[in-house]
């Protein structure tokens, strides 16, 4: 949370004009849009609660979470529409993040990882898998992990020295894209969905972070600072978002550096049809 008053901006570019449409903005923090499987909202997190919005604007509206209200940056909608995922931070568990399902119209939550802190990121195709990043006690660093969207027994997915963050499915459900500090700098990497061959697929002087497969498979949108992070993602950075053409390897600027970071684009905000994409941008307020 910064210290200082800043605006909030919800925007939507075209991937193709580079349009960018203001949906909403506040004098506040918030963070991290999801778009709604049927176009028609928008969902973003502020002061520990889920918020709704129409995609054309208004005043958005609080999602009832029951005892769920400390709820981070990293939530996401499953395949179907119906729920939601978020990653809240329980009293009963110290204050680490633990991942809860809930009813995407608002509803009590069901508590999905046992263990903490576990941060969601996203939601198998198939809607029967979530990964996530987690950090445990038998390792000092954090790495990518899956579970049933029932719960049980967790499976790890990367065994690396270094972070690993931001894991989103692809549309077809083979492969897990994510980002990587073991090159000594955060880059994008894909693997398959059970961990197996894991490859980097840019090589950048930058920090990339949380990359997200459009719907039709065909693009990649990602946060890159400008500024090497080392293995952090903090908020109030010069950033901009690129888009990577995944066949051809084409990689363009989306947006031009603006100022934002953390709660940017941590979890998948594409537009059903892959024309566009839901973020955040900031201004700091002078006097």
């Amino acid at each position: 949370m910064p210290d200082f008053p800043i605006v909030s901006r919800l925007e939507i570019i075209n991937i193709e004009t580079g349009v960018r449409q203001e949906v909403y903005s506040r004098t506040c923090l918030f963070e991290a849009p999801n778009w709604s499987r049927d176009g028609k909202f928008l969902v973003f997190n502020q002061d520990g609660l889920l918020h709704k919005i129409p995609v054309a604007g208004g005043q958005p509206e609080a999602l009832f979470s029951g005892n769920a209200n400390k709820n981070n940056n990293d939530h996401g909608i499953s395949p179907g529409g119906d729920e939601i995922a978020i990653s809240h931070h329980s009293e009963n568990d110290n204050g680490d993040s633990i991942i809860y399902i809930m009813p995407i119209g608002g509803g009590e939550p069901r508590r999905i990882t046992t263990l903490g802190p576990s941060y969601w990121h996203g939601w198998s195709p198939d809607n029967k898998r979530l990964v996530y990043v987690a950090g445990r006690k038998h390792s000092r660093h954090y790495n990518i992990y899956s579970v049933d969207v029932d719960g049980g027994n967790e499976t790890q997915l990367t065994f690396t020295d270094g972070l690993d963050d931001g894991p989103d499915y692809s549309p077809c459900g083979k492969y897990i894209y994510y980002n990587s500090y073991r090159a000594e700098k955060m880059q994008i990497w894909r693997m398959l969905e059970n961990g197996k061959e894991q490859t980097q697929l840019l090589h950048s002087p930058h920090s990339d972070w949380f990359p997200h497969p459009s719907p039709d498979g065909k693009y990649l949108v990602f946060l890159r600072y400008l500024n090497d992070m080392g293995q952090d993602h903090p908020f109030g950075q010069e950033v901009k978002l690129m888009l990577l053409h995944i066949e051809s390897h084409k990689l363009r600027d989306l947006t031009g550096v603006f100022y934002g970071g953390q709660g940017t684009i941590n979890v998948p905000s594409w537009s059903p049809d892959s024309t566009e994409f839901a973020f955040v941008s900031y201004e700091k307020m002078t006097d």
